[in-house]
Formats: C-alpha cells, structure tokens, sequence
C-alpha cells in the first residue's frame, strides 16, 4: 500500500459508524497529533442505520478514557465520492471491504484495504465488533484500532 501521497487522508468504514470507525478515526487523530502530523481523517458506514446520529455511548465512554471527544461524531454512510476524495480506505472487516470492493466506481483512486493489515502479525484479521457486548469490547477494540492507527503513522512517517 502506497502512502507517498503529498496529502494522504484516510476514511475508516464500519457497517453502521457508530462504534468501530468513529474509535478508528479518535485514534488515528491522536496518533497524528502526537507525530505532529496533517492528514484528513474520517468514518463512515456501509449501512444507513444511523446517519447522522453520535457514536455509541459506549464508544464515547471509551474514547474518553483514552482522551479523545467523540460527541460531534456524526454517523453517515459511505459516498461514491469517497473513493476519489480519499487515498486510502479502510475497512475494519471482511464484510465491509467486500461491500467496498463491490461500490467502487471504475475511476476510484482510494486504495482499498482490511484495517488490520496494517499491523504485523494482524494480517487478515477483523477489528472485533463491539456493538452487543459490554464495556471489554469497547476497550478491545480501542486496543486494535489504537494499534493500527500507530502503523499507519509509522507508514507516513518512513
């Protein structure tokens, strides 16, 4: 994957933007401020369910706790437009990056990709789906997201 772009941006794509993404998006605009670097950072859903509404009050909780507000978060869904405003797109399981794979338009210029690939010894793997469990999930989920957004800075700063 190529992040040799002279502004790389990122978009983070979960089935319905109210868990997964919004944590990946908190966590990469954290690990950027830290190397004290610039790209644009975002998340949505492949579902419509919840467009427009916040983050799960137990992502907000999470986020939280790692220093990040997520409130302004606002759920929405994955656009055609996404593919050419983005560099890279990151689907945070297999089913959201088949149902990325299947929306791209022909003139698509984001690079497509499993979340988890990003973070050795990861590869193939799904970052784990908290929405119907407790309070671990959330925190197991920050963990992966929190990992992979610090691949992802490595990356850029190499």
């Amino acid at each position: 994957m190529n992040f040799s772009a002279p502004q790389p941006s990122f978009l983070f794509v979960c089935l319905g933007n109210i868990c997964r993404s919004p944590l990946a998006e908190a966590a990469l605009r954290a690990r950027l401020e830290e190397a004290g670097l610039d790209a644009r950072v975002d998340s949505a859903g492949t579902g419509d369910w919840h467009v427009g509404s916040p983050p799960d009050p137990r992502a907000q909780a999470i986020a939280r706790d790692m220093g990040r507000d997520i409130t302004a978060y606002r759920g929405r869904q994955v656009e055609e437009e996404d593919f050419r405003r983005f560099t890279h797109i990151f689907a945070l399981d297999h089913e959201n990056l088949a149902d990325l794979q299947r929306r791209a338009p022909d003139d698509a210029t984001a690079q497509v990709a499993l979340l988890l690939d990003m973070v050795e010894g990861m590869e193939g793997e799904p970052v784990a789906d908290p929405y119907f469990g407790g309070d671990e999930g959330f925190r197991t989920t920050w963990r992966q997201v929190d990992r992979a957004a610090q691949a992802l800075v490595a990356r850029l700063q190499s």
